[in-house]
């Protein structure tokens, strides 16, 4: 498995014509060459690997990486400056999306007779289709976090604070076997609603209140993302409006997706719905994004999304109305792209939850 990524690897040494391509993003790294840890460096050349560590890791490395030839580093610049330059390469593409100035100012100081070659948002084709072990992964992180959702349900009182809820759900998450969560969880209740990514704070949950629950896990290094937005208490006729509304966007988007259809045409079939109800001005952002080895990464799923959709992908549909002074609704599901159609990987019902 790691054998045939890395031969997608080797697709940018050979089109950017480079020698050799180097990675620093974690996630890069682990889904190329297997490696779990915080710090390490991949070079992928034409015919050979080799992977960089300090001496923090080269135990876990010599039983994690495949493929690849270990090498021990003192410092990772000097490591990967060592290598390159005992290799002889003369051109080495690299992340420019994950690089810093900084670190590639001071590889180009260490190397003056190479040229470094960035490449860009393209890398990001590399895990965009997933692989059926990792869908199974994405399948049970999800169902661990949508269980943990439902289990927690039961405890969100009139009086709780959104960031007491935070806790009691992440808490119900590892107990269940999550490694991490995906993110900070957004608990927006009220008028805080209308923030898409209002994190949990000390506001406590009143009677009457929509409450939007953004929630994840990790596990085996792979995330979750679901939204699930709730009333407490019986929801007044302009809350079910909105709820309607958003609902609806949300399951054609969900019922249109399969290989083929345009990103753009995703999410301009809910952006539509949600125009013609008249709160197209209240909902801002893209309809998905990939999930993965990150919570957000390739497909981007906007108005600005380029691409179709293939077998094997993995992303959110998230349609959402945000009314400052009034509050917000966001429904969101992740789903896996199948030769026909798409299944949910996230698992609570989005018809409204009343507590």
């Amino acid at each position: 498995m790691l054998k045939d990524r890395v031969v997608k690897a080797r697709g940018y040494v050979e089109k950017h014509d480079v020698e050799a391509f180097l990675f620093l993003n974690l996630s890069n790294v682990r889904y190329l060459a297997g490696f779990t840890g915080s710090d390490g460096a991949l070079v992928v050349g034409r015919d050979s690997s080799w992977f960089l560590t300090d001496s923090r890791y080269t135990t876990q490395a010599a039983q994690e990486v495949s493929g690849c030839s270990n090498i021990e580093y003192r410092g990772k610049l000097e490591g990967i400056v060592s290598l390159l330059s005992d290799q002889g390469f003369r051109r080495v593409g690299f992340e420019a999306e994950h690089t810093t100035v900084a670190f590639l100012n001071a590889l180009a100081d260490k190397l003056p007779g190479v040229d470094l070659v960035p490449v860009g948002e393209e890398l990001g084709q590399l895990r965009i289709v997933k692989e059926e072990k990792e869908l199974g992964f994405l399948a049970e992180t999800a169902r661990i976090a949508s269980e943990s959702l439902l289990a927690s349900l039961s405890g969100l009182k009139p009086g709780m604070s959104e960031r007491d809820f935070a806790l009691a759900l992440e808490f119900a998450m590892r107990r269940a076997g999550a490694d991490d969560k995906s993110f900070d969880f957004i608990i927006a209740s009220g008028e805080r609603g209308a923030l898409p990514h209002g994190r949990a704070s000390e506001k406590t949950i009143s009677v009457g209140e929509l409450v939007t629950i953004d929630f994840g896990a990790v596990l085996n290094g792979y995330c979750s993302d679901e939204t699930v937005t709730v009333c407490l208490g019986e929801p007044n006729a302009r809350q079910r409006e909105i709820y309607g509304i958003v609902k609806e966007a949300h399951d054609r988007a969900i019922a249109a997706v399969k290989p083929g259809v345009g990103f753009r045409e995703l999410d301009a079939m809910a952006r539509g719905y949600i125009e013609e109800q008249g709160f197209g001005d209240r909902f801002g952002h893209g309809l998905g994004h990939g999930v993965g080895l990150d919570v957000h990464e390739k497909p981007v799923v906007s108005p600005r999304g380029e691409g179709i959709v293939e077998e094997g992908m993995v992303f959110t549909i998230e349609p959402g109305i945000y009314i400052p002074g009034w509050g917000g609704v966001r429904i969101e599901d992740t789903v896996a792209v199948t030769g026909d159609g798409c299944r949910l990987l996230t698992r609570v019902p989005k018809e409204l939850i009343i507590l």
